[in-house]
């Protein structure tokens, strides 16, 4: 419950430090929509209370941040779980052994970058896609980038709609809007993925010299 409290006088008090932490929050384990910070922050600037470039650095900042947390979680605890489980007889028993694993981790090697940038405008895949990312340890570099870029360009959006709705809503109703216009967004987002992965998918189990 302190937790929760201590969230929501973060949420109260918006300002770049309080952006940075939930947005970390935000892309770990922990369910906190992004809807609930960028955009307020946003509709702030719009009010002149805050810089809107700097809204939308701070939140991707912190968005990064709390990717690289969980992209080490799972390399360093995850992974071995993972190849422990895949070489027990209950793993065999579901058909998972450690060839198949590597496979996994190859398969995200060579699609990674596209994986991470496009999870990372998907809602409720955002805050998981450093996971596999970890597990299939790749290249941090590479995954600090194209989180840096998913993010931004999602931060950016909600920070547009916070910052224009400033001057067609009172702040009691910034919500209700915001929740409105993401949830199209996130749809269109959705299909968007789906296709993205599927054409990946397609790709790496298509036969070597079909065309």
């Amino acid at each position: 419950m302190e937790s929760i409290g201590f969230i929501q006088w973060c949420l109260d008090n918006l300002n770049y430090w309080t952006i940075t932490l939930l947005m970390a929050i935000e892309s770990s384990i922990i369910p906190l929509p992004s809807e609930l910070v960028v955009p307020p922050a946003a509709y702030k600037a719009a009010a002149g209370e805050l810089n809107i470039y700097l809204v939308v650095f701070f939140s991707t900042f912190g968005a990064v941040i709390g990717s690289v947390v969980n992209y080490f979680l799972a390399l360093f605890i995850g992974r071995p779980i993972v190849y422990k489980f895949a070489n027990s007889r209950l793993g065999h028993m579901l058909m998972l052994d450690e060839h198949a694993v590597r496979k996994t981790e190859q398969f995200f090697d060579n699609n990674g970058a596209i994986s991470i940038f496009t999870g990372r405008l998907i809602p409720g895949v955002r805050h998981l896609i450093s996971i596999p990312a970890g597990l299939s340890r790749m290249t941090l570099s590479k995954f600090i980038l194209y989180t840096a870029l998913g993010a931004g360009i999602w931060n950016i959006i909600l920070a547009s709609i916070g910052y224009y709705l400033e001057s067609i809503v009172p702040h009691d109703l910034l919500m209700a809007k915001v929740q409105e216009y993401s949830k199209h967004l996130s749809m269109v987002f959705i299909v968007v993925g789906v296709l993205v992965f599927g054409f990946i998918l397609y790709k790496a189990l298509k036969k070597p010299g079909k065309k």
